[in-house]
């Protein structure tokens, strides 16, 4: 016997932009109807940004399935409840039309062995938003989002920015993760030293997290515009990519770039900690001695997405550190849904440290 649905009929229909495949431009998906299952929503999409992973799928750097629809970073409103119980976010509370809500990235089945070792975001079945191939309304370029079950989420704040909003789904969270990583079991960070590799939004974040429990925070990014934001994040310093920070505690590479991974046990203290959360496409092999890490008793810790936990804190770091910090200048012109290809390139060229697309301008 198949699970109860609910057909939702959108008129206008639904919009989408499909993405055909490495150098082609985008084109509109009409999606008419939506069956909602038990557990699912349907979300009407305020505002979607532009994360490095898309960018480096449109340009063929990660490999990606072709037609789909991209964008995970997604802030939006609650339009339609599937059939059964409501579901509950991140911070327990039940979900209902009308709420806005931070699209967590994934979709988990909360029964597999990785589900049950608490590690969601490696679930055997695992549904990732924006990386699924199909004509459907599974990426968070479209006017609206079709949530799956198992699907962390976030109600937000109406005065939350939007660009703050979609970004808690992937960057907020993800910083929340590595930062975790990189000092659990250190206490009090007052007076320690850390190293953010990386000065894109990720970085950004992951600075202003750190500067807030007091550690001095030096952000290593070649590009000159990306630095001189980190200051109002809370950064000590910011030295271009060739320059050498002093040895942190905490070193966490959010960059992507391989010499910043492989700089990091020469870059850290003994007994500090290295968080590698760039690198998530091959061609990055690293070259460090053995005795590197054991005789300066370096912990070495991989993260990749984030649990509902993590969302749950960066949702509610983003609401209250909008008025410390201002996160809303991290975010440019939001484009049309229609001028996605446009927001692709402008986000590609470094203009702001996250672009904006708006599915009802």
């Amino acid at each position: 016997m198949s699970a109860p649905s609910r057909t939702i009929r959108l008129d206008p229909p639904a919009t989408a932009m499909l993405w055909p495949g490495v150098g082609l431009a985008h084109r509109a998906l009409r999606v008419p109807e939506v069956a909602l299952g038990s557990g699912e929503l349907l979300v009407e999409v305020e505002l979607a940004t532009v994360c490095g992973s898309d960018l480096h799928t449109v340009s063929g750097r990660r490999p990606g399935p072709a037609p789909m629809v991209l964008g995970h970073e997604t802030v939006g409103r609650v339009a339609h409840l599937g059939p059964g119980p409501a579901p509950v976010d991140v911070r327990g509370r039940s979900v209902a039309p009308g709420d806005r809500v931070a699209v967590g990235i994934y979709a988990a089945c909360g029964h597999c062995p990785a589900c049950r070792r608490g590690l969601p975001q490696k679930c055997a079945h695992l549904f990732k938003y924006g990386h699924a191939p199909g004509e459907s309304l599974h990426g968070g370029y479209a006017s609206h989002l079709h949530v799956r079950a198992g699907t962390p989420l976030a109600v937000v704040p109406e005065d939350l920015p939007a660009g703050v909003a979609a970004a808690i789904g992937c960057a907020a969270a993800t910083a929340v993760a590595a930062v975790a990583a990189g000092t659990t079991g250190l206490g009090d960070l007052t007076g320690r030293r850390a190293t953010v590799c990386g000065a894109g939004l990720l970085g950004l974040l992951a600075t202003a997290m750190l500067a807030e429990r007091g550690a001095s925070v030096t952000v290593i990014d070649p590009d000159a515009s990306r630095r001189a934001a980190a200051p109002a994040m809370g950064a000590a310093a910011a030295l271009d990519a060739t320059a050498e920070p002093p040895e942190a505690e905490v070193y966490l590479e959010l960059s992507g770039a391989a010499a910043a991974a492989r700089a990091a046990p020469r870059r850290t203290a003994v007994g500090g900690v290295v968080v590698l959360a760039g690198t998530v496409s091959p061609g990055a092999p690293l070259d460090w001695e053995a005795q590197d890490v054991v005789r300066r008793l370096l912990t070495v810790r991989g993260v990749h997405n984030y649990t509902p936990a993590h969302l749950a804190e960066a949702a509610a770091w983003s609401a209250e550190a909008t008025a410390r910090r201002p996160l809303a200048d991290l975010f440019g012109v939001a484009h049309p849904l229609a001028d996605l290809d446009q927001a692709l390139e402008e986000a590609a060229c470094g203009a702001a440290v996250r672009v904006g697309v708006v599915p009802h301008a």
